[in-house]
This record gives C-alpha cells, structure tokens and sequence, in this order.
C-alpha cells in the first residue's frame, strides 16, 4: 500500500488554509482494479478546539465512492464548486474512479449523476448503512482499503475499452496546457468532435468543454494561492483566455466570486 500523501491537489480551493484543517492520503488500488480505479483517498479532521471550517472543492471530472458517516454514497461530478463542513473529528475513505471508469458499473450514461448523487443500493443493491458502518469501524487506512477492494471486486464489471480510451484523453487535456478549447482537444487525438462529445457525455459526465475550462480553473485558483500571480491578464492570457473579461465570468461562474475577491479571501 503506497501512501501518495504530499501537498493538496488541485481543484482543493485555497488550499494553504486547508492543509492546516485537515489531512489528505492517497493509495494506489491494486493491479486488479486500477483499470476502473484511479487511486483511494482517506481525509481526516480534528477540529474539535477550533472553529468548523468550510471546505469548498472544484471537483476533477472524476466518480467518486465516498463512505462518511450519515453521508456515503456515489458522487457524480459536479457542475460548479461544492462545500463540505468540517467540524469536530472527522475521516472520510473514498473511492476516485477514472475519468470513465464508473460506467461499466452504472451502464448508464455518468452524465445522469453529474451534479448529484445516489446510494449504493440503487447501484450495487447493497446497504449502505451497513457497509458504510464496516469500512470506517475498521482501524486503518490499509484496512479500510482492502474490504473497499473486496466489495468491488465481488461487482467487477467486464473491461470496457472506453474507459482507458476515455481516460488517456482526460489525462492529455489535464497534462497539455496548449489545449485549450474543444477543438484542441480533437486536433489532438484524432477524434471526432461529435464522437467526443457523445463519449463523454456517457463516460465522463460532462463535456469535453467542461473538463478543459475546470482544469485551467485549477491552474488559476493553484496560481493565486501560492501567490505567483502578478498580473491578472498575462494568467486569463496563459490559461487560454484571449478576453479577459471573459476570465472573470468564467471564475466567477464557477468558483462563486471572481478572481481577486478569491484572491483577497486568503488573506
């Protein structure tokens, strides 16, 4: 079991103050299942001389398993930024499957559970409560990992070639920061705009458009935390955005304020 513990990822929003709520390990899943899996996670909190803290997250275009006490079940991506409150003393063990890689367990398009959520019964016709109550009784991350990896391999779909072709897709929009409108994206892999579309929708949850602009966003958001951000139009500029003002909407749209109001937040 290898720990991938280091700095938060993207997509965590101001993360300088997050790293200071609470702490984020990540585990590589097993030979057997990393075709569908991308890695586990485990977040734990220990707020209980402190103030709750709000945690607001731009998703990666990613499924997620997540079991939480009162709260577990399949999270599809969301469309915007969501909020979790932290408080007390906490963990969380989840599931981030790849970009495409929960829809030979739904066969259904993943585009039906963006922006929402549903329950393991609905899913795999198990309890929830009841293996939500086993996998965080258990004492260690390690543990917890190996009885999340027995329940999917006891639901293990067959391969579809999709997902990996999916998937690869997803990491070059993520790695190529020259990609950055659609057609970047076509130009790229060789795909049909409107294949591209259509698998998505399916397999990802949202279109290619959208994994693109949340990716720059991470960028953008990563970039003003760390306080490297000099001036606003060489970022919109360097991120793809020949209109700034169209930076700003975009920001604002997604993350809730605009940039210098992120920015000013942090402070």
């Amino acid at each position: 079991m290898e720990n991938q513990t280091a700095k938060l990822p993207k997509g965590v929003l101001h993360a300088l103050i997050g790293q200071k709520k609470f702490s984020l390990a990540r585990y590589e899943p097993s030979a057997g299942i990393s075709y569908f899996v991308q890695h586990y996670w485990v977040v734990r909190w220990d707020l209980r001389t402190e103030q709750p803290h709000l945690q607001t997250v731009l998703a990666h275009p990613n499924v997620n398993l997540v079991f939480e006490k009162g709260a577990s079940g399949i999270f599809g991506v969301a469309r915007t930024t969501s909020s979790h409150l932290l408080k007390g003393q906490g963990q969380v063990f989840g599931v981030k499957f790849r970009p495409g890689g929960f829809y030979p367990f739904l066969n259904a398009p993943i585009s039906k559970l963006s922006g929402t959520s549903t329950s393991l019964e609905a899913v795999f016709g198990v309890a929830t409560d009841q293996l939500e109550k086993e996998v965080l009784s258990l004492p260690n991350d390690e543990q917890m990992m190996k009885r999340v990896e027995a329940f999917l391999f006891e639901h293990l779909p067959k391969p579809d070639p999709n997902v990996a072709r999916i998937s690869e897709i997803v990491r070059m929009i993520q790695a190529d920061r020259s990609v950055l409108k659609v057609e970047d994206a076509v130009q790229l892999t060789g795909m049909n705009m409107r294949t591209m579309q259509r698998l998505f929708d399916r397999y990802v949850g949202v279109s290619p458009k959208s994994v693109i602009q949340r990716y720059r966003l991470h960028e953008a958001a990563e970039q003003i935390d760390q306080g490297t951000v000099r001036d606003w139009l060489d970022l919109s500029t360097s991120l793809g955005y020949y209109d700034h003002s169209h930076f700003i909407r975009d920001f604002r749209a997604i993350v809730g304020v605009a940039p210098n109001e992120y920015r000013q937040a942090q402070i």
